[in-house]
């Protein structure tokens, strides 16, 4: 396939933070789009335009002249940001909603100017760590089963929990959409309304449904730990950077 034309630079200073060419799909993940697996199919699938053409050569390396579209946007990496947030009740896991209520975009605005959006999400009632970034690549990574990614969650009930219903979740129980089975479950409280919830499937509301196809009313739900981030020295509703080293580890999740 016959590379697209290159336009000429005219000498603005480019916002690429990487040197060099770089392949088709790491651009586009450095652009916050989606993963470098997600990005191959669009590309595949002819979403993609270089310079004006379509393309669908996976192969494909752009640089700081090319001009790469999606959806009738020019794509401009970032520099990569990450951002944890102990997310507060009643706040929606969105970068944008229709009805008007307040979102966790809300609460980190003044991280940065940056594009960023939540890694997976929580519901509006779950509280907890919710991680925000515009690396796309990471997003996949962890939102992919494949890495089982661990969560762990606080979990209050609306009443005592039986030693059978302990037992019955321990063992996995079936749901509409399958079998679901946690990774750890701890009685956390003398009358056995409080318990911690290790799990690293993420259908939606899942920790929520084993409790409910049980009887029980989940009356709190926090997430704790997060791919092994913790809320330590971050209060409800407020937010920070990860650190280097943290960003290095999740980078190299296996």
């Amino acid at each position: 396939m016959a590379r697209p034309q290159r336009k000429q630079s005219r000498g603005k200073k480019t916002s690429n933070v990487e040197q060099g060419p770089i392949r088709l799909n790491k651009y586009i993940a450095n652009a916050g789009v989606c993963s470098r697996r997600d990005a191959d199919e669009l590309i595949a699938s002819g979403a993609v335009k270089v310079n004006g053409t379509i393309v669908t050569e996976l192969g494909l390396k752009v640089g700081a002249g090319d001009k790469v579209e999606y959806k009738g946007k020019t794509l401009v990496p970032e520099k990569p940001i990450y951002v944890l947030l102990n997310k507060p009740k009643d706040f929606i896991t969105t970068t944008d909603d229709p009805q008007g209520r307040r979102t966790v975009m809300d609460l980190v605005k003044q991280a940065g100017s940056e594009r960023i959006f939540p890694v997976g999400r929580l519901d509006r009632y779950t509280t907890g760590l919710l991680l925000l970034t515009n690396d796309g690549d990471m997003a996949g990574k962890l939102a992919h089963p494949s890495y089982n990614v661990k969560k762990i969650y606080r979990v209050e009930l609306d009443k005592r929990i039986t030693k059978e219903d302990v037992t019955r979740i321990s063992e996995g129980l079936h749901l509409e959409d399958g079998e679901v089975k946690v990774d750890e479950l701890a009685i956390l409280s003398n009358d056995y309304k409080a318990l911690g919830v290790e799990i690293h499937i993420g259908k939606n509301r899942i920790v929520r449904r084993i409790f409910e196809h049980l009887g029980y009313e989940v009356v709190k739900l926090d997430r704790v730990v997060y791919a092994g981030l913790d809320k330590q020295n971050l209060p409800r509703g407020k937010w920070r950077f990860l650190t280097d080293r943290e960003i290095t580890r999740l980078k190299h999740l296996k």
